[in-house]
């Protein structure tokens, strides 16, 4: 086994090797005024390849990361989750809510690109939005952005810097959908010139332009020197010459290869290394306090066990006491702290996770044994069900979790099982109806509590909506609808306040925690940021 280890290890050195070979090679060829150093590369590893580098296929992190890199909307959020403008300079919305209306920017321009034998640019105007939207929409792209529209009534170019959006109805969390990497803008031009190779071929308007891909293998993005943004002293941006993506599938490889500097950030954290990173209070271990650079903060990820609840499912958690019991009778904070090395926030506040404005840390479930026990005495004077039996269905990497909550749930008297199935396993069966206890996670798509509220609205039944539960409650019901039609944003919070309430009381989820992010980068990598949807923005960072 540690000769495998050592082969592995000594293979993924090479590969390294012959990828930075790669890279020297293709800048070490560009015209001598744009030559740059190792110095001005900003490196990271993603463990997954990239599917696509088209906005219309920006699904998951892998894909979103590359994406925002190349590029803009018509808004974008700022760290603290704030609407900020993008192409769009200023907006405004009218008093129904209804109508959006963006004036663009007048020096945006795309990347520099060579189609039909030249190499040209041109500014972006409201026309490029109103194709890009057309295309977001079209059964022929079949794109899984589609539904950040499905509100949206009509949209039309006004003139070259006048774009307008009318929606079918109120929905005060549109900007924040807007804001997502699907609603890019992207040139008509190079969509037809490519065709279905848009997708390795991106041309855009951001901070870096594409340069190579080799798949599962390397990106190279270079500086986009017609970027449009500049910092608070009139400097324009990006800082850096080029982004360099590796694609090392083992974790273990990508921590050594970070220790020893060859890449400038990781992401997340994984139990094969976790212990040699980080202490059991989550701080940073002594001997890499002078090397690497740690961030953490709230992410808009609350990890659970669902319940599907059908009357029809003879199962013990169709039992509300049974439910009750089981979020009562295990430690949240003893698992964060030894399972996670502290990485994380114990979820006692409801669904709604940390990070949001609409979180206002109301009473959940604690853990309390002994409450806990008495309401497992109380189902089985009602019921007669003198040994209940669930099941909890997990995949591999969640294993520790569910079977630390399996321990504590038999000291209550609850016989627990876990059964462990691939990931794609579960998410069919999740899907289907198929488990009654599952675990899962709902990381926000958009900055707004609907996000997460709409996963218990009834008319979200799969495979409709993410009602993956099959909860169903008329008051909770009521609430959404006139939550999604609230423009007062103090008043719309407040609706979703109540919503979690009545999710806390009937239970068809077990919040385990509130994800956060957490961020490894070498101590000569600045201004990197962090933010709870877990965004990538490198058109800020500066390497010393």
């Amino acid at each position: 086994m540690q000769i495998n280890r050592i082969i592995k290890t000594k293979e993924n050195s090479v590969k390294l090797i012959f990828l930075s070979l790669i890279f020297i090679s293709i800048y070490s060829c560009t015209e001598q005024k744009s030559k740059f150093t190792d110095a001005q590369v900003f490196r990271y590893n993603e463990h997954a390849n990239i599917s696509s580098l088209d906005p219309a296929f920006a699904k998951d992190q892998r894909n979103i990361w590359a994406v925002n890199q190349l590029f803009n909307g018509l808004v974008q959020l700022d760290d603290s989750l704030h609407i900020q403008p993008d192409i769009a300079k200023k907006w405004a919305i009218s008093q129904d809510g209804k109508t959006y209306q963006f004036i663009l920017r007048n020096d945006v321009k795309f990347h520099k690109h060579l189609l039909f034998g030249k190499d040209s640019t041109r500014l972006v105007t409201a026309d490029d939005f109103e194709y890009s939207f057309e295309r977001l929409l079209s059964k022929k792209v079949a794109s899984p952005g589609g539904w950040v529209l499905q509100n949206v009534k009509n949209f039309k170019a006004e003139n070259d810097s006048v774009f307008t959006i009318n929606l079918k109805q109120a929905f005060p969390p549109f900007l924040g959908l807007l804001a997502m990497k699907y609603c890019s803008v992207v040139p008509k031009e190079a969509v037809d010139y490519f065709g279905n190779s848009f997708r390795a071929n991106p041309i855009g308007t951001g901070a870096f332009q594409f340069k190579l891909w080799v798949e599962n293998t390397k990106l190279v993005l270079r500086k986009n020197p017609l970027y449009f943004e500049k910092d608070s002293k009139g400097t324009k941006l990006p800082y850096l010459e080029a982004v360099a993506i590796t694609f090392l599938p083992d974790k273990q490889s990508e921590y050594l290869q970070f220790i020893q500097g060859n890449i400038d950030f990781m992401k997340s954290l994984d139990a094969s290394y976790k212990d040699d990173i980080l202490n059991i209070d989550g701080t940073l271990k002594a001997k890499h306090l002078d090397k690497i650079r740690m961030q953490t903060g709230a992410y808009l990820n609350t990890e659970y066990l669902g319940i599907y609840l059908d009357e029809n499912l003879k199962n013990p958690t169709q039992h509300l006491l049974i439910r009750q019991a089981i979020n009562y009778g295990f430690d949240r904070e003893k698992m964060i702290k030894f399972l996670r090395n502290g990485i994380g926030t114990p979820a006692t506040s409801g669904f709604i996770p940390k990070g949001l404005p609409s979180f206002n840390n109301q009473k959940g479930y604690s853990y309390q044994p002994e409450k806990a026990r008495a309401l497992m005495a109380k189902y089985r004077e009602e019921t007669g069900d003198e040994n209940p039996k669930i099941t909890i269905t997990t995949n591999a990497n969640y294993l520790d979790l569910c079977e630390f909550i399996q321990r504590e749930l038999q000291n209550i008297g609850l016989q627990t099982t876990v059964e462990v199935i691939p990931p794609s396993a579960l998410r069919q069966a999740k899907s289907s109806g198929k488990l009654a206890v599952f675990r899962a996670s709902w990381i926000a798509d958009y900055p707004d509590a609907e996000n997460y509220l709409s996963l218990f609205y009834s008319k979200n039944f799969i495979p409709n909506g993410p009602n993956y539960t099959h909860f169903k409650n008329q008051k909770f019901d009521a609430l959404y609808e006139k939550s999604i039609k609230e423009i007062n944003t103090e008043k719309r919070y407040q609706l979703y306040q109540k919503m979690d309430s009545i999710l806390i009381k009937q239970a068809p989820i077990i919040p385990l925690y509130y994800d956060e992010v957490i961020r490894f980068s070498q101590k000569n990598i600045h201004n990197l940021g962090i933010n709870p949807i877990d965004l990538l923005n490198l058109k800020r960072v500066k390497k010393s």
